[in-house]
């Protein structure tokens, strides 16, 4: 699997892999097609949702 990073895009960490969706949506992002989702970076995702953008990779990274 590529490397996922907090600076990628919802989009691009989709595209490169599918699995971490339920990651995503468990962690409260419930709107990952969305267009201003997919053009985000993880980090950004994760400030406007609250969430700490490390502890998101680390689940991310365990994958």
């Amino acid at each position: 699997m590529a490397d996922i990073t907090k600076d990628m895009t919802i989009g691009e960490i989709l595209r490169t892999n599918p699995d971490v969706a339920p990651i995503l949506l468990n962690a409260g992002m419930h709107c990952l097609g969305c267009p201003s989702a997919q053009g985000e970076t993880l980090e950004e995702a994760a400030m406007v949702h609250g969430m700490d953008v490390d502890a998101l990779m680390k689940e991310i990274q365990a994958l």
